[in-house]
């Protein structure tokens, strides 16, 4: 799927979307950020809101030095990598030129691939049908799972006693449910105050 020479190489990638916003999940929240949402996923799961995003070749390909030039279009120098599952790549290259401009750079994955690139901050969000590798555990500045059923909160404190010390913990409620889940989410982390909650702020601010 995956077999490109550009992106084996990481000078290319096929991008689903890209837009300057407001950061509105996990610690970030509410920082204004450039989003490159990266095509391609092999995790799938079942209440994924961007499924378009998992098929990589019905998507336009951009290079490195377009990615960056958008990039250095908006005020902020903070770049978010998100997908679909971006570590399908190699972004060594791409992390390697946002730093040469001055960004802080940061990384959502599933952590269900070997990690690539230099990162400011890696978000976390694991998924049990493909659970991380243990490098991406120990990297993760941020943990965040999200909660479909009651049964993700054994999964949400496996992967805590995974990470590290200092890695930041949220629950995060699938959004389709959240105002059913949210109570009980709320509930558990009153009884295990180690957790802070997400919320997709985005959704209730209307923008991307």
């Amino acid at each position: 799927m995956l077999k490109d020479n550009n992106f084996t190489e990481g000078e290319a990638f096929p991008i689903v979307e890209d837009f300057y916003t407001i950061q509105g999940e996990g610690f970030h929240t509410g920082k204004p950020a450039y989003f490159i949402r990266i095509g391609g996923c092999d995790v799938c799961c079942s209440w994924c809101d961007v499924k378009v995003s998992w098929n990589p070749t019905i998507h336009p390909i951009g290079t490195v030095k377009q990615i960056v030039d958008k990039a250095l279009s908006f005020p902020a120098r903070a770049v978010v990598i998100t997908g679909g599952e971006p570590l399908l790549y190699n972004l060594d290259v791409l992390c390697e030129t946002l730093k040469l401009n001055k960004f802080e750079i940061f990384l959502e994955t599933s952590g269900a691939h070997t990690l690539s690139g230099t990162w400011d901050w890696i978000c976390l969000s694991p998924k049990k049908n493909s659970p991380p590798v243990e490098e991406l555990f120990q990297k993760a500045n941020e943990l965040k799972v999200v909660i479909d059923s009651e049964l993700d909160f054994s999964w949400a404190e496996y992967c805590k006693n995974n990470v590290s010390d200092t890695c930041k913990l949220y629950l995060q409620p699938e959004w389709g449910i959240y105002k059913t889940k949210l109570p009980i989410i709320i509930d558990y982390i009153k009884n295990n105050p180690r957790w802070s909650i997400s919320l997709q702020t985005q959704k209730f601010m209307h923008i991307p």
